[in-house]
């Protein structure tokens, strides 16, 4: 699949401080993206240098192929963590003045801001001074402000921060869309089930460095035990237990289930198969519940980082 973002060998230093150390990220075209890392990992670091917002020491940045330059601020919409509009401006003069600084015609933003106004059901709000908007109809304003000249490259950074969930599944709705239709989304979140529902891909930085990137898919499978959450029907749970046990390396387990079943997570080691596993369960009780263990984002994200430390 072709990159539309690459960054090769990026740092950046402040001083006697490294925020990125030889970070190298590929950003696949018409892919959801995940930018992950703890506070301080140097992630909105990197998001500035890709919006020139700072330079990197060394390193190079390339959309679509070519070294990233001033100009090519028009193919991208960033929405920060910290919003930047002018809360004593009204909103749709605001949102005109945004979209002609991005290249725009002011009637081709009008066109567009029509568009998404009358989406959003917001048209009320045109003449409105920012200040007098909720945070998270400010969000909204933004959200069409960062999307509204059709980026190829669109960063998002909190972006549910201060929505209810009704929005923010308005959003999440509009942020698949706009990928489905060809552009290609860099997503930094802390919310890790965001991330689960939304990325094709993901990249984790921590400490400055890059300690993990990739298909999301191919990232979990990497990180899977070969573990499996097993609830058996038995009038004796704990010879049972002690029977399993024996063979197979086993935990108490704790799910949710209608049921007053042994629960159990099974390890399997390399050597041992999932069929074999089923067929000597069913010798031993009723099986009701039984799911391999997939690790989730957050899982993976807690792991790798403490390994990294």
């Amino acid at each position: 699949m072709k990159n539309l973002l690459v960054t090769e060998n990026v740092v950046k230093k402040f001083g006697d401080f490294t925020a990125l150390n030889g970070v190298s990220i590929n950003v696949p075209e018409n892919s959801i993206f995940g930018l992950l890392g703890p506070n301080g990992a140097g992630k909105t670091t990197l998001i500035r240098i890709i919006n020139q917002i700072t330079m990197p020491d060394t390193g190079n940045v390339l959309l679509n192929g070519n070294p990233l330059k001033p100009a090519d601020i028009q193919h991208i919409g960033y929405m920060p963590e910290e919003r930047g509009l002018y809360k004593n401006m009204k909103v749709g003069e605001q949102a005109i003045y945004l979209a002609m600084l991005k290249g725009m015609t002011k009637n081709d933003a009008k066109t567009q801001l029509k568009y998404w106004f009358d989406k959003f059901n917001i048209g009320s709000w045109w003449n409105k001074k920012v200040q007098e908007l909720s945070k998270g109809q400010a969000q909204k304003i933004q959200f069409i402000i960062t999307v509204m000249h059709k980026p190829k490259l669109l960063i998002f950074d909190e972006v549910f921060s201060g929505f209810d969930p009704i929005n923010a599944n308005i959003i999440r709705d509009e942020i698949l869309q706009l990928r489905n239709e060809g552009a290609t989304v860099i997503f930094s979140t802390h919310r890790m089930e965001s991330v689960e529902e939304l990325c094709d891909y993901i990249a984790l930085i921590d400490k400055s460095n890059l300690i993990l990137e990739g298909k999301l898919i191919d990232i979990k499978k990497q990180f899977k035990t070969n573990t499996f959450q097993v609830g058996l029907l038995t009038d004796d749970k704990e010879n049972l237990r002690k029977e399993i046990g024996a063979k197979y390396n086993v935990q108490e387990a704790s799910f949710k289930s209608l049921n007053d079943e042994l629960k159990l997570n099974i390890q399997l080691k390399k050597d041992e198969n999932t069929r074999d596993l089923v067929n000597f369960l069913h010798q031993k009780g009723s099986i009701s519940h039984f799911v391999e263990m997939i690790p989730s984002v957050n899982d993976i994200f807690i792991k790798a980082v403490k390994n990294n430390n």
